[in-house]
């Protein structure tokens, strides 16, 4: 695409175009001017018109049939991973004998299987279908779950949380792809937050089930933190095979939507991306690998997720060493869950309602800030407990938004297929990190974790402060070179199908 010195046949003005894509290449081919009126948006395969309302309400059938199975497979894979915090305080260690570092082992080693298993997970649900292949994880990481309970050593606890990590790799960038297959780019942000609120629900949850289960020490001669993993795995397993009705397709095949429905959930991601390639071919996936960009992204989510995954692995232990007995830890794990799901939802809509992410990002990482040093610096226990809540709501919020930041940000399905499996697969690699943060050579005080993890989250910090001014300025150069995205046609915008968001009409969410 050539510059504002283009000749002045490609200067003329034209009137702002709001209709398909596909409808603006066939007014080329018929030489026919179309107009269509302010706040509406012709369907020329369904011979309807959609205006605001109607948009609203197909958006909301989309979320009626596609979150609910999400946020349940969600809460679900979260919940068994990082159950093993809640058996910790049910005598895990003492019946597996465990020592030293032997729980961090535990817990580090499902990272590098669950990271090992994204990027080919996302290209198997591109190159096969999302309800076949995402219910069927379920069924490999519940079964995993389960195996857990029935350990009777170290070695057996080790085993079974390799295979966990990889049966449970490919949901998470798989349902974050999923989303952006589904809607706009600047709807995706509250979507994300929904499904991933889960995570705190999971925390929240998994506390009082915990604490309930563990009554069950001693039946058919287990300890009661055998039973948690062995009863939530097999719910998980349940649950799996009703997913496998629920879970829906991507929009070309899924049922639940008219065909006059699924041209317009088409219209409208077309309209929102500029018809960028959304064939599958081996270079868009060196695109992602190549793109500096996506890695900017990668490194935020590594300092994001690191945060969040020593938060649930670790805050029934914070909170014991707090004075509470173990039972009672288990439901001071509660209320500060609760606080982070309700700014995660907040979080999203905001970021959507402003289409911006990267202020909010900021924002969010100086209250996890400032929860840490407050842990760090104060030896009070009510202070120390408040400030977990300032700790869940300074990370939480940020994972989901960390997320729809680089699917707003990178064209093409394909490339935005591999750039976000990318990137959960370096922000899981924080689970490492998370695992060996808190060391009970370091409790109660743990001043070296947190001291790690301010400097994580400075990191984070740092990163959303460069990519926001760097889309910025992106955005200006762009508007001062090239015509606004509203003046290509649908001609124009095919010849660059192929550049993704480096293609002229393209304009970063910042």
């Amino acid at each position: 695409m050539s510059e504002k010195t283009q000749s002045s046949d490609d200067e003329v003005s034209r009137p702002v175009e709001v209709a398909s894509v596909s409808e603006k290449a066939q007014t080329a081919k018929d030489g026919i001017n179309k107009t269509v009126k302010v706040g509406e948006v012709s369907s020329a395969e369904s011979g309807g018109i959609y205006d605001a309302k109607q948009d609203k309400a197909l958006v909301r059938k989309l979320d009626w049939h596609i979150m609910p199975v999400l946020v349940i497979l969600y809460l679900l894979s979260f919940l068994d991973r990082t159950n093993i915090g809640n058996a910790r305080l049910a005598n895990l260690e003492v019946d597996l004998k465990m020592s030293g570092l032997d729980y961090n082992i535990a817990l580090a080693i499902l990272y590098p299987f669950y990271v090992a298993a994204e990027i080919p997970s996302n290209i198997m649900m591109k190159l096969t279908r999302p309800f076949l292949w995402l219910p069927s994880t379920m069924v490999a990481w519940g079964v995993c779950c389960t195996l857990m309970g029935l350990c009777t050593n170290f070695a057996g606890l080790l085993a079974a949380r390799a295979a966990l990590g990889l049966a449970e790799g490919g949901l998470f960038p798989g349902i974050n792809f999923f989303i952006t297959m589904w809607y706009k780019r600047h709807e995706c942000g509250l979507r994300m937050a929904i499904f991933f609120s889960m995570a705190t629900a999971a925390g929240a949850f998994g506390g009082l089930l915990a604490r309930g289960i563990s009554e069950m020490d001693g039946v058919g001669g287990r300890g009661g933190w055998a039973w948690i993993f062995i009863l939530e795995g097999i719910v998980t397993v349940a649950v799996a095979c009703w997913a496998y009705w629920a879970f829906q397709d991507y929009p070309d095949t899924a049922h639940f939507i008219t065909e006059e429905e699924r041209k317009r959930v088409q219209q409208r991601l077309d309209e929102d991306r500029g018809s960028l390639a959304d064939e599958w071919d081996r270079k868009y996936i060196l695109h992602a690998l190549t793109d500096w960009k996506v890695y900017m992204h990668c490194f935020n989510f590594l300092g994001t997720f690191a945060s969040v995954y020593s938060f649930s692995l670790f805050l029934p232990t914070i909170v014991r060493g707090l004075g509470y007995s173990n039972e009672k830890a288990q439901l001071m794990t509660v209320p500060p869950y609760v606080v982070a799901c309700f700014f995660c939802l907040t979080s999203g809509w905001l970021c959507d309602r402003l289409q911006t992410r990267g202020i909010v990002l900021i924002a969010f990482n100086v209250v996890g800030i400032v929860g840490l040093i407050m842990l760090i610096s104060s030896t009070n226990n009510h202070v120390k407990y408040a400030a977990t809540f300032f700790y869940a709501t300074g990370v939480y919020p940020n994972t989901p938004q960390c997320m729809a930041w680089n699917g707003n940000n990178v064209g093409g399905s394909t490339k935005r297929s591999i750039a976000l499996a990318a990137q959960a697969m370096v922000g899981n690699l924080g689970g490492i990190l998370a695992s060996f943060v808190f060391l009970s050579k370091d409790g109660p005080r743990y001043i070296k974790g947190y001291g790690i993890l301010i400097g994580i989250l400075t990191m984070s910090m740092s990163i959303c402060t460069f990519m926001t001014i760097y889309y910025r300025r992106e955005n200006a150069r762009r508007d001062r070179l090239y015509k606004p995205p509203s003046e290509y046609t649908a001609e124009e915008k095919a010849a660059e199908r192929e550049k993704g968001d480096a293609a002229t009409f393209f304009r970063f969410t910042v």
